[in-house]
């Protein structure tokens, strides 16, 4: 029978080397394993305690300020910030001015600003989160917003014309925003007026950026 070979020693600072080399690629796998389950966790992946689902949904809190028509700003905490900012789920509201791009206010833009401000600014809203898409691209929280009177602001918004019903993304209420949206159609409301906008008569042919 084949006697084995002995195995030659290691010298000292080799082990060490190794030893250390080894600690160094734990740490980093372990590093980038909870780095990678940070982001999914914040995207939505995961439903448990401690995540966005447990942080806002069905959590009452306050606006502190309105971007624009369906973009708004609640006082919690999110990540490095000090304040989260939710983006309406389904709706997408008319643009606001971009000077950074030369883009001018689109119609119906200060109007739906004005609605989203005038029913929810300053006012306790609570939100409703799907469990399929939690944020957008821009990092912002997608949720339903109910007001305090337990309307829903994006049924508001596309009442009055002054928002399209998004169905890029399926949700709870896809059905139901898509018929509001036809009846404001049917009523010639805001976006389905047959007479331009106010703000598109006025609005710059070539606009200048300050």
């Amino acid at each position: 029978m084949p006697r084995s070979r002995a195995r030659k020693p290691v010298p000292f600072n080799t082990y060490i080397r190794q030893r250390n080399h080894r600690r160094w690629s734990l740490w980093l796998s372990a590093t980038v394993v909870v780095a990678v389950l940070a982001i999914l966790d914040r995207r939505g992946a995961f439903l448990y305690d401690g995540g966005d689902t447990h942080r806002y949904d069905g959590r009452s809190l306050r606006v502190v300020r309105v971007i624009d028509g369906d973009t708004l700003v609640v006082d919690a905490p999110d990540a490095d910030r000090r304040d989260t900012h939710v983006r309406l789920w389904g709706i997408d509201t008319p643009e606001t001015a971009k000077p950074d791009r030369n883009l001018p206010t689109e119609p119906y833009a200060d109007d739906a600003t004005d609605m989203t401000r005038s029913l929810c600014e300053h006012q306790t809203v609570t939100l409703h989160l799907e469990a399929s898409r939690i944020r957008d691209k821009f990092d912002r929280l997608l949720a339903h917003v109910e007001l305090p009177d337990h309307t829903a602001l994006a049924e508001h918004l596309l009442a009055a014309g002054l928002a399209r019903a998004d169905d890029r993304w399926p949700h709870r209420d896809l059905e139901r925003f898509a018929l509001i949206e036809q009846q404001a159609k049917m009523d010639g409301s805001g976006l389905w007026a047959t007479d331009p906008a106010p703000d598109e008569k006025k609005q710059p042919t070539n606009p200048v950026t300050p």
